[in-house]
């Protein structure tokens, strides 16, 4: 016969799988009614889900890994195409702060508190200690302070999107650890100083969004040997210095938005030959002649040059490219004939107005 203590013993074990099977984990459920109790949302009502034993059944936004009963992601979206959202004919509104004690949900792969408008407060700095993050998706709410200074600890971590907040301080330079980065999006908050030197040492990184911020310093040149990097928007913030002319040489580069900064220098040719077909440095200080090395494999379809100190001709080897759809130049010190024919066809006269002495279709006959 089974002692007493084997009978106890087995009890136990069926305890626990029972728990196992039928709930989520206890201290993930206390971690979730912290969050929770942190957190106002008073129009739609998601929160009314978040009762009984099994957060891993019909809690909204709350989905657990079927084999462990840990809660793995967290999604929250204040703007869905969720029937909750549809019977209430309103985006959600949200206030409040992300309690750390998220930070004790440890196989947690998924963050996502999205465009709630309202949640103020810092980014937890004890969400650098949940391992298995993956994403991190902030944007759109009140948020403010810094990023963690240690947010490079994320070794797993693809997603950081922390994008239209009031988060403030520096890029810290941890975040050159994040060798599984895919996706960073720090636009429109009130971030200053330099981007980190070390850029470059995000081998997977293929979208680097930090415009309308206070970003300064020059244009690392590392950031030309991120392989994947096809979307780069650095515009609108206060970057001086010379454009490398080595980001005209990535190998999938698309788009590069350097608008309203302090950039200042020539244009480098690279960037007319390259396969960049979004070009945006407007409102910057460059100079000097645009480079004549336009043909046809170039193929753009926003090319702005204008509020510049650009002078000389229009070179004439841009009605070689293959395809020209925005083109401005306004606003330089460009003098000369317009070359006829495509791209210029199809141009209004204001996206060559203010230049010294530009003449032909569109503008005043030469």
């Amino acid at each position: 016969m089974a002692s007493l203590s084997q009978y106890i013993m087995l009890l136990l074990f069926i305890a626990v799988c029972f728990t196992a099977v039928n709930g989520c984990h206890r201290s993930d459920r206390a971690a979730l009614l912290a969050f929770k109790a942190a957190l106002k949302e008073p129009y739609l009502g998601i929160f009314n889900t978040w009762t009984g034993n099994d957060c891993c059944r019909n809690w909204y936004g709350v989905s657990c890994d079927p084999e462990s009963h840990r809660v793995a992601d967290i999604n929250l979206r204040g703007e869905s195409e969720d029937p909750i959202f549809e019977r209430a004919h309103r985006t959600g509104y949200m206030t409040g702060y992300i309690s750390p004690a998220i930070c004790k949900l440890k196989r947690l792969s998924s963050l996502t508190i999205a465009d709630w408008k309202g949640i103020t407060g810092e980014i937890p700095r004890c969400v650098t200690s949940i391992p298995f993050l993956r994403i991190i998706d902030l944007i759109g709410n009140k948020l403010s302070g810094e990023i963690p200074a240690d947010i490079g600890r994320l070794h797993r971590l693809t997603v950081f999107n922390i994008a239209d907040n009031y988060v403030t301080g520096r890029i810290p330079e941890s975040l050159t650890n994040l060798s599984s980065l895919m996706h960073l999006d720090l636009r429109n908050n009130r971030i200053s100083g330099p981007i980190p030197r070390d850029i470059g040492r995000l081998p997977m990184l293929s979208r680097a969004l930090l415009s309308r911020n206070h970003i300064s310093g020059t244009i690392p040149e590392s950031i030309a040997r991120i392989y994947r990097l096809a979307d780069l928007d650095l515009s609108m913030n206060q970057i001086s210095g010379q454009i490398p002319a080595s980001l005209g040489k990535m190998a999938v580069l698309a788009t590069l938005n350097l608008d309203f900064n302090k950039l200042s220098g020539a244009l480098p040719a690279s960037l007319l030959a390259s396969g960049i077909s979004n070009l945006n440095v407007s409102k910057n200080s460059l100079e000097g002649r645009i480079p004549d090395v336009f043909g046809p494999r170039s193929y753009f379809t926003v090319l702005d040059l204008s509020f510049n100190y650009l002078s000389g001709p229009i070179p004439k080897s841009i009605s070689q490219a293959s395809y020209i759809g925005h083109l401005d130049l306004s606003h330089n010190h460009l003098c000369g004939r317009i070359p006829p024919g495509s791209p210029f066809d199809h141009l209004e006269g204001s996206q060559f107005a203010y230049n010294d002495c530009l003449c032909g279709k569109p503008l005043k006959a030469c």
